[in-house]
This record gives C-alpha cells, sequence and structure tokens, in this order.
C-alpha cells in the first residue's frame, strides 16, 4: 500500500509540474498547491475555497497534504489546465472580464461559476445575460448627499449608446443619461462596504462624477459590469473601425492605478497639509474629503516624461507647511509643484511607482488634448 501510495505521489508530482499547471487555472496566480478531482485543473487556495462552494461540480483537494489515489492522478494526467481550458473557455467574449488573484471575491467567483456551472462559454453565439445590447434592473445606489443605499431603475442601451438611472420605477426622464464612452466601472467592495460593490464613474463638464451601487446578487451586479463592457466594446468598434479588437478591449473599463490617503497642501506650499483621499485613474489624480464623495474637490493631469513630468521623493528643502506625517512625494508639472505626503515608507514607495508607471508611458493625442486639466488647482 505504500508503495502504491509513493507512485501515485511522484505520478501526481510529473502532472503538477507541467508548465501549464504552474499558474492558478481561474485566477493565474502562481504555484497553485490544490486541483479539483472532478474537473481536472490545478488551482490556488483562494479559488478552491469557491470551488468547494460548488460541491455538485468540483471536489478539491490539496495537493500536499491530502491522498490521490491512482485513478484521480490518472485524471489529472488526462486533463489539466491546458485540455480543461479548451473546454470551458472555448468562447469567451472578447469583452468579458477575467479576473486576476488581485480582483476581488465577486469577480472571481462569478468567472468559476460561468465557466464551470453554467457553462457559458462552451458554444459558439450562445445568448448571455451580458451581450444582447441591453439590460434594466435595480441596482441599489448611494445617495449623493445622506449616503443611504436607496433601489433604483437602471438602465443600459447599446442602441442609444448610454447608461441611465431613474429615481423611481414609473419616471419617464431619468436623473442621469451619461454616454458610455465616458464610463468606467470598477469593483470597491471595502470603500463602498458590500462585497458586491461597484462604483461607476463619468465625465461630466471634464470632471469625475462617481455613483456607487451593489446588488445582493453577485451574478447580478457582474452581469451589469460585463453588459456595460459588452456596449462599450461594441460602440467602440463603430467609432474606431479600423482598431484591432484587443486594441479596443483595453480601451473597456479599467481599475485604478493607486487609491488612499495622502497629506496635501495648496498651490502656496505655505498652507497646512490636510489628509485627503486620493485616486490615480491612469492620467487624472483626483482627491476627495471622503472616499465616497460624488465630485473630487481637485484633479491634475498627469502626463509623461517627456512633456515636462517627473516625481520625485521627498519635498523641497525649506517646504513650510506643517505636516503630520514624514514621507513626502513632490510631483512636478511644466506649470507648477505639487506636495503630498504619505503615513508610512511603503505608501510612499507604492504611490511613487504609480505615478512613475503613468509618467514613463506616452501621451495619447487624445491625452494632449486633456492637458487643460493642469490649470486645475488643489484648493485646500
Amino acid at each position: 500500500m505504500a508503495g502504491g501510495n509513493e507512485r501515485s505521489m511522484k505520478a501526481l508530482k510529473e502532472v503538477w509540474k507541467r508548465a501549464e499547471n504552474s499558474f492558478c487555472a481561474d485566477c493565474g496566480k502562481p504555484d497553485p498547491d490544490w486541483a479539483s478531482s472532478t474537473l481536472g485543473v490545478f488551482i490556488c487556495l483562494s479559488c478552491s475555497g469557491i470551488h468547494r462552494n460548488i460541491p455538485s461540480i468540483s471536489k478539491v483537494k490539496s495537493l500536499k497534504m491530502d491522498y490521490w489515489d491512482d485513478a484521480q492522478v490518472q485524471f489529472l494526467a488526462k486533463h489539466g489546465n491546458a485540455v480543461t481550458k479548451t473546454m470551458y473557455e472555448a468562447h469567451i467574449p472578447i469583452y468579458y472580464y477575467q479576473p486576476t488573484y488581485n480582483d476581488c471575491q465577486v469577480l472571481r467567483e462569478q468567472w468559476i461559476r460561468a465557466k464551470y456551472e453554467r457553462k457559458e462559454f462552451t458554444e459558439p453565439g450562445k445568448q448571455l445575460p451580458y451581450s444582447d445590447g441591453v439590460k434594466e434592473g435595480i441596482l441599489w445606489k448611494r445617495g449623493r448627499d445622506n449616503g443611504q443605499f436607496l433601489p433604483r431603475k437602471f438602465l443600459l442601451s447599446e442602441r442609444e449608446g448610454c447608461l441611465k438611472y431613474f429615481t423611481k420605477q414609473d419616471a419617464k426622464e431619468p436623473k442621469i443619461n451619461v454616454k458610455i464612452d465616458v464610463i468606467n466601472a470598477t469593483f470597491q467592495p471595502e470603500k463602498i462596504g458590500n462585497p458586491n460593490g461597484l462604483q461607476i464613474t463619468y465625465l461630466k463638464d471634464n470632471k469625475t462624477r462617481n455613483i456607487f451601487v451593489y446588488h445582493e446578487s453577485g451574478k447580478e451586479v457582474v452581469d451589469w459590469f460585463n453588459a456595460i463592457r459588452s456596449v462599450q466594446f461594441h460602440y467602440l468598434k463603430v467609432a474606431f473601425p479600423i482598431a484591432s479588437d484587443n486594441e479596443i478591449k483595453n480601451r473597456l473599463t479599467r481599475n485604478f492605478l493607486k487609491e488612499g490617503y495622502m497629506e496635501k497642501t495648496g498651490p502656496k506650499q505655505r498652507e497646512a497639509f490636510k489628509k485627503r483621499w486620493f485616486t490615480l485613474d491612469h492620467r487624472r489624480l483626483m482627491y476627495f474629503k471622503d472616499p465616497l464623495d460624488a465630485f473630487a474637490k481637485g484633479e491634475v493631469f498627469v502626463g509623461s516624461g517627456e512633456n515636462g513630468y517627473s516625481v520625485q521623493k521627498g519635498l523641497p528643502s525649506g517646504t513650510q507647511g506643517n505636516f503630520s506625517w514624514h514621507y513626502g512625494i513632490t510631483i512636478v508639472t511644466p506649470d507648477r509643484e505639487y506636495l503630498f505626503t504619505c503615513e508610512t515608507e511603503a505608501d510612499q514607495l507604492e504611490w511613487i511607482r504609480a505615478f512613475t508607471s503613468v509618467i514613463n508611458q506616452a501621451m495619447t493625442p487624445q491625452e494632449y488634448a486633456s492637458r487643460c486639466l493642469d490649470a486645475v488647482s488643489f484648493p485646500s
């Protein structure tokens, strides 16, 4: 018996060390040490927990701690991540967001359920709940002034190229009517305080407006997210007919590069530093008094190095404003310097990396047109 167990473990390790199985089949995390004995995929600990919640589809076991018999090892050898992906990921719409291990639980769970439980990607041309160009339903929306979440009717239309929401079910006119090409959507469960929290942002008069929503159903809120991406994709296909599908995919919804608290001072650099919540959305650096504010109190455009933008560690010598945090950052633009402080050195280095990644990228023609944001000051 011991010899058989040793033989099975040796065979298991041989399958496990195949290149295709060196990353989690569902989120891409390196060095997965769990596997599904019914699906034949190698997965990470976090994704194994999601699989465990759908026992009718997937039985998971540890590759290090659990016993694998010969039949189970042979099943893994016959399948593995590459073979299983060809079956369950054969027809993923190009606009569908495939989460990574850095994404939140609801995105990863619905991705796994979409693949294995609902089998959404196994057949070509399958009608999906986010693919028909229109979506209507109720989302719980946070009130801009009172902070209460109330049910609101939302309507997404590919034909009209817009997203609307109505304050009442029978309202004829929407509260907002936003063009689809100025919308971004990103999951923010911690900020919103709900595991299915979604932040929808759009440009209004060249300023960013935030809407915070959620739905009790994880599937429903992820369907909304992918419906927005679907409508955006088809809108941009018409607007940019010579662009490749991958080029258009890269222009769909995006996660923020970095968010968190920093202290800031005013343009004279003599005012006291004040703690504010900052969001870096590609080249837009915005700050808010509260993370759930509808509008930013100020924005600044972060351009490229070849256009005179840079980020420096520390503050200029002789900075006079009072500050309680001592890890400084200076953003240099053609017009002025912006001064910030971080609570820890780790925060400082993360912000510097995020700014550097933006500054090192060449600017697009559309971003040149947005440089007028540089004139937006940072009031106190």
